[in-house]
């Protein structure tokens, strides 16, 4: 019986936590994932300027987890890079939609660190 209660108490804690901070599973691969990938392109901390876990507000590409990763390097401090985790085989992949940092536009033109096969950020909704 006290454990259905503290269960029964502990299911709003739980929902406001996630709501706040994003689904911890989601956060644990992307933190895991990510890292490894831009180190296996050759990146080092000496390139990167900014590079954080991000759970957005609305509605994402559904074939990557809702949280994902933003990195801005230091050779384009005006370009926001955006990765995600995708569902299933847990591939890296980037959006090909960058914002750009004064504006707070979206660009898909190619820059120095765009990847080949990059995913649409709003595709398959």
């Amino acid at each position: 019986m006290v454990v259905f209660f503290l269960g029964l108490i502990s299911i709003p804690f739980a929902f406001l936590y996630v709501l706040n901070n994003g689904n911890p599973y989601e956060r644990y691969l992307v933190s895991k994932y990510l890292p490894t990938h831009l180190e296996e392109l050759g990146y080092s901390d000496e390139d990167i300027l900014n590079q954080s876990y991000i759970e957005t507000k609305h509605s994402i590409n559904n074939s990557v987890y809702h949280g994902h990763y933003r990195v801005v390097f230091k050779d384009e401090p005006h370009l926001e890079y955006l990765y995600g985790v995708t569902r299933g085989r847990k591939n890296v992949v980037q959006f090909c939609e960058k914002e750009i940092l004064i504006s707070g536009e979206r660009t898909t033109d190619k820059n120095n660190h765009s990847e080949k096969n990059c995913i649409g950020y709003l595709d398959n909704r």
